[in-house]
C-alpha cells in the first residue's frame, strides 16, 4: 500500500479518485503520521433500497419524507 501526503491528495485529488477506482490504496500521512486510509468500496457491499428518484421525477424532497415518518 502507497504513502502520500494529506497536501498531496488535496493537490491531486481527481487523480487519486481514479486510482481508487482502478482498484489502489493509499494511507495518507501528515507531519509523518497516518490519518487515514482510503480504498475503494466494495461492490457487494452496497445495495439499493429504494430510488426516490422514480417515485417522482427529480427526487423526492427530504421533508415531505420526515413528515411521513
Amino acid at each position: 500500500m502507497t504513502t502520500i501526503k494529506l497536501k498531496e491528495l488535496r493537490e491531486n485529488l481527481g487523480e487519486y479518485c481514479q486510482k481508487v477506482k482502478t482498484g489502489q490504496s493509499f494511507i495518507v500521512i501528515r507531519r509523518s503520521e497516518p490519518i487515514f486510509k482510503i480504498s475503494p468500496v466494495n461492490e457487494g457491499a452496497w445495495e439499493e433500497v429504494i430510488d426516490f428518484t422514480k417515485i417522482k421525477k427529480g427526487g423526492v424532497d427530504v421533508k415531505e419524507i420526515l413528515k411521513r415518518l
